[in-house]
């Protein structure tokens, strides 16, 4: 009779049972150190009480693993904001107009580890206008960077933007990032970061962070436009 009324509950029905009876296992505690589980470190068997501490033991290594994994995020995020305090800093103190773009590649490259960069600025005042930063972005070019909502990475795909870098064919992943003075407004001016690493700049980066860059970038640029 017992056999055949246990024939229709199943697993889910005793683990319901058991969750919505929390006095079971204090009414039958001797239960606890009755029950036999295998153990995940072997084939020997270990009581429930055994299996519990074992499970806690384990979610209290996965916690502190998520701890230091937080705390090495943090020291990462600190050191990327000290790094990326001095270039500003390097970019504010710049008195000389003509010097910023200069500054602004050595100094990006230098506190960021950046193997090549470039830019090039136009719609310059006349007083800039025969200088290096102010050359060689065509009418095309020119028109990408203004139609980036957002900084493009990825592959180098022969982009013209490309051969402003030192040496354009050891460059297997770039990101271009448009210069403008306020959303929405025409690009003035095109920042690029290339690297051999064909994963340094992948398509599905996010590109937060090379958004502000290209924001203060930008806003140092744009003493070089007229007034």
């Amino acid at each position: 009779m017992i056999t055949n009324a246990l024939q229709g509950i199943t697993e889910a029905d005793i683990a319901e049972y058991l969750a919505n009876t929390p006095g079971f296992f204090e009414r039958h505690a001797e239960m606890l150190s009755a029950v036999q589980l295998t153990s995940p470190h072997g084939q020997r068997a270990v009581s429930l009480q055994e299996r519990q501490m074992e499970m806690l033991r384990e979610r209290i290594k996965g916690l502190e693993k998520k701890i230091v994994e937080m705390i090495r995020n943090g020291q990462d995020n600190s050191v990327i904001a000290e790094r990326l305090h001095r270039w500003t800093r390097a970019l504010m103190i710049t008195a000389d107009a003509p010097d910023l773009p200069e500054v602004l590649v050595r100094e990006l490259k230098q506190q960021f580890l950046i193997p090549q960069a470039a830019v090039r600025v136009w719609g310059v005042a006349e007083a800039f206008t025969g200088l290096a930063f102010a050359q060689g972005a065509s009418a095309d070019t020119r028109s990408l960077a203004t139609s980036l909502g957002a900084p493009y990475c990825g592959a180098n795909a022969g982009f013209e933007a490309a051969r402003w870098l030192d040496d354009p064919a050891s460059v297997a992943s770039m990101a271009m990032v448009p210069l403008r003075v306020a959303s929405g407004d025409d690009a003035f001016g095109l920042l690029v970061v290339g690297s051999p690493d064909p994963t340094r700049y992948s398509a599905d980066m996010g590109t937060d962070f090379l958004q502000r860059i290209g924001e203060i970038a930008s806003a140092g640029l744009a003493r070089l436009r007229p007034v």
